[in-house]
């Protein structure tokens, strides 16, 4: 009966949110899960759009166990659809409790009240409303740890060898499973050291981890670690600066696994215990927090989610008064903020819905991550970076979503839509203006903020045609975007350029020479530079060395009232942490004044 109710309240907990919309990093797993309907045994093997630029899905941060299941999903229901996919996530949730419940009367003195902590997690209450990895991969790790902890206790081979099967699932939906050898090794050292089938058992998941790397280096030449390595270091996510955010994200997440003020006097109590279990559990703890650490670069509270149930174990020794307090206080909380996790969410979807009549017969482009799934439905496009749009276009941007500097070809864009995503109760996992590091410690170290501002404001803009108004453009004026058609890169604060820029200039009354001011950087290989005027080459000059210099050419007359400078530099290079070509810093560009 007992457990049939923690399952009852796990249903409870599923039900409100079964309609969620697509959020988050779901738009990741569900392309591979696409992919995967062409080639399961690969489903990574592709590329997709990420912050405005092409990467490799091998590199993706997680096995491909996930994309597999919602690859399943899709071939059963043939389209991507929000309910009966959040019904089948339930299943981890359930799986998750009922491991919960088997680790809960083997190590609390309240097996009820541990496993409704372990539920009443935030991390667990929200992000088990998304298609992401981490619920399965909670799911899978909470089995396979109850699992061979029965098999110590009771020397059973069978639940040993289900065991190993849950682990390896574990493996293969996400590399920190390898964190379970180390703590399973200190349960095996402390319950059965002798017993050569559980330290076989403590081995499973790095040797499935490896096992899928070397099944994708020899069948498609790929090894994904290799991979997420060389994107660590493009993106820069393992800075010591990360890692001191990710750090103290880190250790004020764990703060709140359960309810803060049971806490103190868990710790109290645990802290005169000296047996065996207490050390199992702190080892757990102290073992995937400091791996956790060291390998974790945003800080997010879901990544704690595999030591909510020690934590949830130790503080169930306090007494059921207390307990039953803070379950109650950290359900809200954790409801709470999954219901504003709900609304931000849904905000995205709904201002899709409203574009529908006016994205028809039209090109679309979406600048942002999470406003895409919804938009990608109705066939828009992410856009790259400095990638130039047509006048006709429309461009979704999201001001929270990780916007990309693109051009407009000289068009100017003009507002058809846009709404303020808000939310009813004045919680923020995420938003503009917020200090929360639930999802990132980027932008603050709070486990959750309170603000009532929007949480994000997205706008459609269709691009129109508009005619240069400057013959002449300094390159740090606020005007110059709006006549850079393509190959000049954002103000930062130099202006590069490409190999190749294209900029729109009003054609003077009387002839007039055209002027381009240029630095050549220290590190830059052109030397050479050209000038065309509507497709003509109008002057073409080689330089000795770097430095700032000026190409001027003869007096020019434009046939038409709009005339297009092109500059062409001959070498262009990249430095470590920025993929763009680089080619000239301009400085100004035009016809003469």
């Amino acid at each position: 009966m007992k457990l049939l109710l923690v399952l009852a309240v796990v249903l409870l907990l599923r039900a409100p949110f079964l309609n969620q919309a697509i959020q988050g990093d779901d738009i990741n797993y569900l392309a591979a899960a696409q992919h995967a309907q062409i080639d399961p045994a690969h489903p990574l093997n592709m590329k997709y759009v990420f912050l405005g630029e092409l990467v490799d899905m091998e590199g993706h941060p997680h096995p491909p166990l996930n994309a597999w299941f919602l690859g399943l999903l899709l071939a059963l229901f043939g389209d991507i659809r929000e309910v009966p996919f959040h019904a089948a996530y339930v299943l981890f949730s359930m799986i998750a409790a009922v491991a919960m419940w088997s680790l809960a009367k083997r190590f609390s003195p309240h097996p009820v009240w541990a496993t409704l902590l372990f539920l009443a997690t935030p991390a667990f209450v929200i992000n088990g409303n998304s298609l992401e990895s981490d619920i399965p991969f909670l799911a899978f790790w909470m089995a396979g740890a109850a699992l061979f902890v029965g098999a110590v206790g009771a020397r059973a081979k069978a639940r040993a060898t289900v065991a190993a099967v849950f682990l390896g699932l574990a493996a293969m939906t996400a590399y920190q499973a390898a964190f379970l050898t180390p703590i399973l090794a200190v349960y095996a050292w402390l319950f059965a050291r002798r017993s050569k089938a559980a330290w076989a058992v403590v081995l499973v998941p790095p040797i499935v981890i490896a096992g899928w790397q070397v099944f994708e280096l020899l069948t498609i030449d790929k090894l994904p670690v290799a991979v997420l390595s060389g994107y660590f270091q493009t993106y820069e996510l393992q800075s010591w600066m990360k890692k001191l955010r990710n750090a103290g994200a880190l250790s004020i997440h764990l703060c709140w696994i359960v309810f803060p003020a049971l806490l103190v006097p868990a710790f109290l109590m645990s802290r005169k215990r000296r047996d065996a279990d207490t050390i199992f559990l702190a080892a757990w703890i102290a073992i995937y927090f400091a791996a956790g650490i060291g390998i974790f670069f945003a800080g997010s509270a879901r990544y704690l989610l595999p030591i909510a149930a020690p934590v949830a174990l130790l503080v169930s020794r306090v007494g059921a008064r207390w307990l039953a307090a803070g379950f109650a206080a950290q359900m809200a909380l954790s409801l709470s903020l999954a219901s504003v996790n709900y609304q931000h969410w849904d905000g995205y979807r709904a201002f899709a819905a409203s574009l529908k009549p006016q994205l028809e017969n039209k090109r679309v482009w979406i600048n942002g991550e999470w406003v895409r799934y919804y938009l990608e439905a109705e066939g828009a496009l992410p856009i790259k970076k400095e990638q130039a749009v047509r006048a006709g276009d429309i461009i979704v941007t999201s001001e929270l979503g990780f916007p990309v500097h693109f051009t407009t070809g000289g068009g100017a864009l003009s507002p058809i839509a846009q709404l303020a995503i808000g939310a009813t109760l004045p919680f923020r996992l995420i938003g503009l203006n917020t200090r929360s590091a639930y999802s990132t410690a980027d932008n603050g170290m709070l486990p959750f903020d309170i603000s009532s501002g929007p949480i994000d404001r997205v706008r459609a803009e269709v691009v129109v045609e508009r005619q240069p108004k400057l013959e002449y453009l300094t390159m740090n004026a606020p005007e110059a975007d709006q006549q850079l058609v393509s190959g000049v890169y954002a103000l930062d604060p130099p202006r590069w350029m490409a190999g190749q820029a294209v900029i729109l200039l009003k054609s003077p009354a009387t002839p007039k020479p055209l002027r381009v001011v240029f630095h050549i950087h220290a590190m830059a290989p052109a030397r050479k530079i050209t000038l065309r005027l509507d497709g003509d080459e109008v002057v073409s000059q080689t330089f000795d060395a770097p430095g700032g210099y000026t190409m001027q050419s003869p007096a020019q007359s434009p046939k038409t009232p709009t005339a297009t400078l092109t500059i062409i530099v001959d070498k262009t290079f990249s430095v470590p942490n920025d993929r763009r070509e680089l080619g000239i810093v301009l400085i100004e560009a035009g016809f003469v004044p």
